[in-house]
């Protein structure tokens, strides 16, 4: 661990309790708010605007549901205050039942240019154009990846993948067709890394490897490669470093609808590979759990399930339990606040969840 002051966390501890108390107190108001949470507010015993005081208060609404965000109305999500603005809507990725929607305004846009401050210009260049290697669709990546090369002043290539196809595929034991579709989707990026001149690439780990396994990405011309997915492990991690992109530079990224996006920490030598990400705190936080006692936070270095707390003035979502698990990683120079590591599928539910091309 990199120290950090005390004084930098308690400047963080407070930045965040701070604007704890400006997202609990706008979803709540009965005039801007969110009629959800308003409805919400009516079965509980205590008053948010009054009594949520710290990021810790959020304890007392319990434990976000997902099955709230499956299924309509969609428009109980839009504060009031934005209802005559442009609403999208986002969605996972379904490999669970029934997908899970978030509206979205601005977040996503917001998510995306605060990363972009993350990726070194030397290898993302500033104007260089991209390409979008991941999942279509109702998904926020699509979007997100083509803000990402537009704020930085470049044009976004896409193609089609649906990855609730691959899922359907594998579930059928028909994986022979999943990796055709998987090469039909590599070819699609093919053809687009030959056409035009490319910079910057946006993959999953699955489809990175496969890429790599029919051109040398640094010869096409690729400088700069943001991958993310469940799949990215310590193991791939030094695979793509050291043999799958020879100097290019690899950004691993952990995010998903609900969240944004975290973060990596720079590597470093100590750190051995291991995929560490810090959230993009104060709008959303990630805490490791005692997956028996989800109201408790494990100790630095311990595994537990993921804990997730949205807090932007689009989404409010306190306490939510991720399907995934990971170590607790105390903070740095960087980012003084808690980061996870090795974020993987919680191992409880590894027999019932297929991750397709993630």
């Amino acid at each position: 661990m990199t120290p950090i002051t005390q004084l930098t966390h308690q400047a963080a501890r407070e930045a965040l309790d701070a604007w704890t108390r400006e997202v609990v107190a706008w979803h709540f108001d009965p005039q801007a708010g969110t009629p959800f949470w308003l409805e919400r507010a009516r079965t509980l015993d205590f008053d948010p605007r009054r009594d949520i005081k710290t990021y810790a208060d959020l304890d007392r609404f319990g434990f976000f549901q997902d099955e709230w965000l499956r299924g309509g109305p969609v428009r109980r999500w839009v504060p009031k205050a934005y209802s005559k603005e442009p609403i999208c809507t986002f969605e996972t990725g379904g490999s669970t039942g029934v997908p899970k929607s978030r509206i979205n305004i601005r977040d996503f846009r917001i998510d995306y240019e605060q990363f972009s401050d993350t990726l070194p210009d030397e290898f993302f260049p500033r104007g260089a154009d991209w390409i979008m290697v991941g999942p279509s669709g109702p998904r926020r990546l699509r979007l997100a990846v083509e803000h990402l090369a537009q704020h930085r002043g470049g044009i976004c290539f896409g193609l089609d993948l649906d990855p609730r196809w691959v899922i359907k595929l594998l579930k059928r034991g028909r994986s022979d067709e999943a990796e055709g579709y998987k090469q039909h989707v590599i070819e699609q990026g093919l053809t687009l890394l030959r056409a035009h001149d490319i910079r910057c690439l946006f993959t999953t780990p699955k489809l990175l490897e496969a890429l790599c396994q029919k051109v040398s990405l640094k010869k096409m011309g690729i400088t700069g490669v943001f991958c993310g997915g469940t799949e990215m492990t310590p193991q791939f991690h030094r695979y793509a470093v050291e043999e799958l992109l020879d100097g290019v530079y690899f950004a691993p990224t952990y995010g998903n609808t609900l969240m944004g996006l975290a973060v990596h920490k720079p590597r470093l030598p100590e750190d051995n590979y291991a995929v560490i990400y810090y959230p993009p705190a104060p709008r959303a936080v990630i805490e490791v759990v005692d997956p028996d006692e989800p109201s408790r936070v494990v100790e630095y270095g311990r595994t537990g399930r993921v804990r997730l707390t949205t807090l932007t003035r689009e989404f409010f979502m306190p306490r939510f339990l991720e399907r995934d698990e990971a170590e607790r990683e105390p903070p740095c120079v960087q980012y003084p606040w808690d980061g996870v590591r090795n974020v993987r599928p919680f191992s409880r539910f590894q027999k019932t969840v297929v991750e397709g091309v993630y």
